[in-house]
């Protein structure tokens, strides 16, 4: 039977490739080190690392197991976590995995105020792909997911819980500065600085644009940059304009190194869904979490900054 503390001594071991580093990060004995991958090499059969030459290397066995040894791990992680749920002990460890720029700003203040209440829980916020958050989701990597695309997939629950607003940033020096509202086909002779394509923004301003027959062949596209901080300092330098999510640019805008203009007088607004698992055994922190964020009677949240608090409140109330 493999012995799961034999696993994570393995993986600590190959990571620094030094019994020594390992045993420090364990803090445990260097002997203790060498007796847990002597033992695991014992029960699969295999020389797991090359010792000769003074230098410790992987075998290609030892390369091999390395994927199943890091998932045998994040199961048995996973299973600790399910006997806390069953016993109904508020405490662990919390994964959410995020993919949108309105979670990254917005997840870390819905943290801070839920581990206020649940000091036990331990949360750790991940960015990852759209594509990633699924299968970060099936393997157990992530107990949550938020993402700007609903999720419909078997054995998922996908709800929608905040509601971000798309703002036109423009430089502070520039002609539309001091305007309200920009007409969609003056975006024509701008330089737009965009989001990469599987951005959840950019396909919300296609969609806007598309009802004024405006394509993206149409848009003279300065810059793609996959980074909304990014995009920020570029508009705040002078370089061109951008849509970005309200909550990203809100320092930059009460800074006054960017100014904020509307589109035909209205706001575009992005839906951000939160995702996780169906269990039978539900995780017991992420059960919480979900609780925490969908109670519309939750003041912990009416006491976040006003663009967060706003924003969840309004997805809030439409749910029944």
């Amino acid at each position: 039977m493999i012995d799961v503390e034999d696993v994570q001594v393995f993986l600590n071991v190959a990571q620094t490739l030094s019994f020594t580093e390992a045993a420090r990060r364990l803090h445990v004995s260097q002997p203790t080190v060498s007796k847990h991958v002597h033992d695991l090499e014992a029960d699969l059969g295999l020389l797991l690392f090359d010792r000769r030459k003074g230098r410790l290397r992987l075998t290609e066995a030892g390369r091999a197991i390395l994927p199943w040894a890091r998932k045998l791990l994040r199961q048995a992680h996973f299973l600790e976590e399910m006997a806390r749920s069953l016993n109904q002990e508020v405490a662990g460890s919390l994964s959410i995995v995020c993919t949108t720029a309105a979670g990254k700003y917005m997840l870390p203040l819905l943290a801070a105020r839920f581990r206020q209440r649940y000091p036990y829980i331990q949360v750790n916020i991940m960015r990852c792909t759209q594509e990633e958050l699924v299968p970060r989701l099936l393997e157990h990597e992530a107990h949550l997911g938020v993402v700007s695309i609903e999720v419909c997939t078997i054995g998922m629950e996908c709800q929608e819980f905040f509601e971000d607003v798309i703002t036109l940033i423009v430089p502070p020096d520039h002609p539309w500065a001091n305007r309200t509202s920009i007409e969609p086909a003056e975006l024509l002779e701008e330089r737009l600085i965009m989001r990469e394509p599987t951005s959840g923004t950019r396909r919300v301003v296609l969609e806007e644009l598309a009802q004024y027959d405006i394509t993206l062949e149409d848009l003279n596209i300065f810059l793609e940059i996959g980074n909304t901080e990014a995009i920020v300092r570029t508009v705040a330098a002078g370089y061109g304009i951008a849509f970005v999510s309200t909550l990203a640019a809100r320092c930059a805008l009460t800074q006054g190194r960017v100014a904020s203009v509307k589109l035909s007088g209205k706001n575009l607004r992005r839906k951000t869904y939160m995702v996780r698992l169906s269990l039978d055994v539900p995780h017991r922190p992420q059960e919480v979490f979900w609780s925490f964020v969908h109670d519309p009677a939750n003041a912990d949240l009416l006491q976040m900054p006003t663009t967060v608090a706003l924003s969840l409140a309004s997805v809030r109330s439409r749910l029944p």
